[in-house]
């Protein structure tokens, strides 16, 4: 479908740009994006896929918005304290977007969902705060052969890299990880986060689900950028493929 007057108005400046232009902004309204966790990193990347165009996301989060979460999460509001995150959040797509559908999910994605509920996207986005949801939607990604961006953080810190494991060369999310469920975790509350970090780490996601739909510049699969906010560093790594990682070895 070629693009309306309103949006070749609203997309201009991708539109200007060469590396994505009128085609790839057709790209990114037709695209699918999975999005795991409406929290930190959620909130910034889900606001700038919507206003990327992005024409379907599917949100999943089973948590509600509460009063310590607007330190961070900037898509709610006051009003928003005590809605799940996920109705909340269409709620902001929406005034945010009108070509962007939202369907949201207010389940917590595990082993036994993760396949079913990820299939039919062109790109996964994880910023979920649990290491089991993190390595559900890892391997359902992985044996969907669907990019995964994947997000973390810390009180500094941040990480986020892309994996297509399936590709000959490219590291799956084990192949960092490793296979142990049961490491012990942190919560945010135990340990607290620094507010705009999460900005930083969720903004740097969105560019990356929209580089693996409309790829532009360098490939960034099989990299891993580390953010260190207490000294100002970015550093990026590679990620070499583990040849004896069981899940994506071959």
């Amino acid at each position: 479908m070629p693009l309306t007057d309103d949006q070749l108005d609203r997309y201009a400046r991708h539109i200007v740009l060469r590396e994505i232009g009128g085609a790839g902004q057709t790209r990114l309204l037709g695209a699918a994006v999975a999005v795991v966790g409406a929290g930190g990193i959620g909130s910034p990347l889900l606001q700038y896929l919507a206003a990327a165009g992005i024409g379907r996301i599917t949100l999943f989060d089973d948590d509600a918005v509460s009063l310590s979460n607007l330190q961070r999460q900037t898509i709610y509001a006051t009003e928003d304290v005590g809605r799940l995150k996920a109705h909340a959040a269409a709620a902001a797509i929406a005034r945010i977007n009108p070509d962007v559908a939202v369907t949201s999910v207010a389940i917590r994605i595990d082993a036994a969902t993760a396949a079913d509920a990820l299939g039919h996207h062109d790109a996964i986005v994880d910023g979920s705060d649990n290491f089991a949801t993190r390595l559900a939607v890892a391997d359902a990604a992985l044996a969907l052969r669907i990019p995964l961006v994947s997000a973390a953080v810390g009180p500094f810190e941040g990480q986020l890299a892309v994996y297509r494991g399936w590709e000959a060369g490219r590291p799956c999310y084990r192949c960092f990880v490793g296979h142990d469920p049961d490491r012990a975790e942190a919560s945010c509350a135990d340990q607290g986060v620094l507010g705009a970090l999460t900005g930083i780490v969720g903004s740097l996601a969105a560019l990356e689900t929209l580089r693996a739909i409309v790829p532009f510049g360098e490939d960034s699969a099989g990299k891993l950028l580390l953010i260190d906010a207490l000294s100002l560093r970015f550093r990026t790594l590679k990620l070499p493929k583990d040849p004896g990682c069981a899940t994506c070895a071959v």
